[in-house]
C-alpha cells in the first residue's frame, strides 16, 4: 500500500488503471507519477557436502525457530548468483561455490520469486549467525521435515534426494499457488 507519492509528497495516492495500460498501479493525483510494484525475488543455494544439505534454524521471523535452505531477498544491484551466495553467507557464514540454477518457484499470491542454486560446500566452515541460531549438514533421513519454514525449502530438498538417487541434477521452474 502506498500513502504518499515520493516524487512530490502528496497523499493524493489512487489504485488505478492507467491510461494506456490494463493493471491497477498506484497513480498520484497531484503530480500524475505512476509506480510500478513488481514481485520480490527470493534467491539461495541448496548447499551439498558429501550428499548432505546445510539448512540453517531461523532466528528471524518469519518462521521463527524453523529449518531453512540459506536464502533471502535480493538487492539491488546484484546478480542472481551474488544475491544467493551473500545470502548464503549471512546466514551461514558458509562460501559454497554454485554448480548450477537448480529450482524456481512463481509465487503468485505472494508476488514472490524464489530461486535456489545447487552449490558446492566444499569445506564445513559455516555456523549460526544474527539470521540463524543454528546450522548443520543432514542426510535425507535426518532432514527434520516437519520443522521446514516453507513449501519452496521443501520441494527443493524433496528434489535434490530424488535427484541424488538418480544421478541427475535437472533445472526446474513451477509456479505454486498455495493459499
Amino acid at each position: 500500500l502506498l500513502r504518499y507519492c515520493s516524487k512530490c509528497g502528496s497523499d493524493q495516492i489512487d489504485f488505478k488503471v492507467p491510461v494506456d495500460d490494463n493493471l491497477k498501479r498506484y497513480i498520484c493525483s497531484a503530480c500524475n507519477s505512476i509506480f510500478y510494484t513488481n514481485p520480490n525475488l527470493v534467491v539461495g543455494t541448496i548447499c551439498i557436502k558429501d550428499e548432505r544439505v546445510l539448512l540453517c534454524k531461523r532466528s528471524i521471523e518469519p518462521r521463527f525457530g524453523l529449518w531453512t535452505l540459506p536464502a533471502g531477498f535480493m538487492e539491488n544491484a546484484e546478480t542472481l548468483q551474488e544475491g544467493a551466495l551473500r545470502e548464503t553467507k549471512e546466514e551461514t557464514q558458509a562460501a559454497p561455490k554454485i554448480i548450477a540454477p537448480y529450482t524456481a518457484f512463481s509465487l503468485t499470491h505472494i508476488s514472490q520469486v524464489h530461486f535456489f542454486y545447487l552449490a558446492d560446500l566444499k569445506n564445513e566452515k559455516f555456523g549460526p549467525t544474527i539470521e540463524s541460531s543454528d546450522v548443520k549438514l543432514f542426510t535425507k533421513d535426518k532432514i527434520p521435515w516437519n520443522e521446514i519454514a516453507f513449501p519452496t525449502v521443501i520441494k527443493t530438498l524433496k528434489y535434490y534426494f530424488n535427484d541424488l538417487d538418480k544421478g541427475e541434477f535437472p533445472f526446474r521452474e513451477e509456479a505454486l499457488k498455495l493459499w
